[in-house]
């Protein structure tokens, strides 16, 4: 065992796009001996490591193969043990369902230094990319944010149909069962809803309809694609905003505040 003592970033990835990749999480990047990454990491934010840094895959996919959490978390702690600064890169936020608060606590518990790097979250991140507001006055003032996937049996899903806006995430292969169940639950077939999936990433594509028609909609989503299911009023702003969001950096005006931009 090296006597250099080792230092774990965990780090949130964002939702896809690179550009949305923070500059505190670009710089651990480059400074890491290795980066244990999840798949749902773009390739650009792999290409900003320094040569010779060791990348481990440790990605998961619902029903499809996947690196077991304890194995990941084994390799983190080795890793860091060997006197490495070790990135643990995670897409999206690594404290919103991203299982960084229990590679946190291992961490604790193993007696290693650490830092998490929070991440733009899908859960923020795509329904931006697609016109989508969160919230809006005299729309909406509250968001319900849950899980289809869950370890320890169904969402709740009498408390999410009456939810102002519901964010459903990691839909994936249960777009109809979860669309079944609220509208079980008594939330109206007429609500409007939206399924975005590989949100912010290149291939970006966003089906609109209502929850009682969402689920034929969608039904040739492709398998392993990240997919998120939106529920409420807000969605109807999208005709309204689309245009905004699909605005590419080309067509910024000059009056622009980015980098490189006048300001005024």
């Amino acid at each position: 065992m090296s006597t250099r003592r080792g230092y774990v970033f965990i780090v949130g990835a964002g939702p896809g796009d690179p550009d949305l990749l923070t500059i505190k999480a670009a710089r651990a990047l480059a400074q890491a001996d290795t980066v244990i990454h999840d798949r749902l990491v773009h390739p650009r934010v792999l290409s900003l490591v320094r040569p010779g840094t060791r990348l481990i895959f440790a990605g998961k996919e619902g029903g499809g193969p996947s690196v077991a959490q304890d194995e990941t978390t084994s390799e983190i702690i080795a890793q860091a043990e060997l006197g490495r600064v070790v990135v643990r890169l995670k897409g999206g936020d690594p404290f919103v369902f991203g299982r960084g608060a229990e590679e946190a606590l291992a961490l604790e518990a193993a007696g290693i230094p650490y830092e998490v790097v929070p991440g733009v979250s899908s859960v923020i991140g795509a329904p931006a990319a697609a016109g989508i507001p969160l919230t809006h006055r005299g729309a909406s003032s509250a968001v319900t944010i849950a899980t289809a996937s869950r370890a320890d049996g169904e969402p709740d899903w009498s408390h999410l149909a009456h939810a102002p806006t519901l964010v459903l995430l990691m839909v994936g292969g249960r777009l109809a069962q979860a669309s079944h169940a609220l509208l079980a639950a008594g939330r109206s077939a007429q609500d409007a809803a939206a399924i975005i999936v590989a949100g912010t990433w290149e291939h970006q594509r966003v089906i609109e309809g209502t929850l009682g028609t969402i689920a034929n909609l969608g039904r040739d989503v492709a398998i392993g694609a990240p997919v998120m299911l939106l529920a409420g009023e807000v969605v109807k702003l999208r005709s309204r905003l689309r245009s905004l969001a699909a605005l590419e950096p080309d067509a910024w005006p000059e009056t622009s505040t980015r980098a490189g931009g006048r300001h005024e």
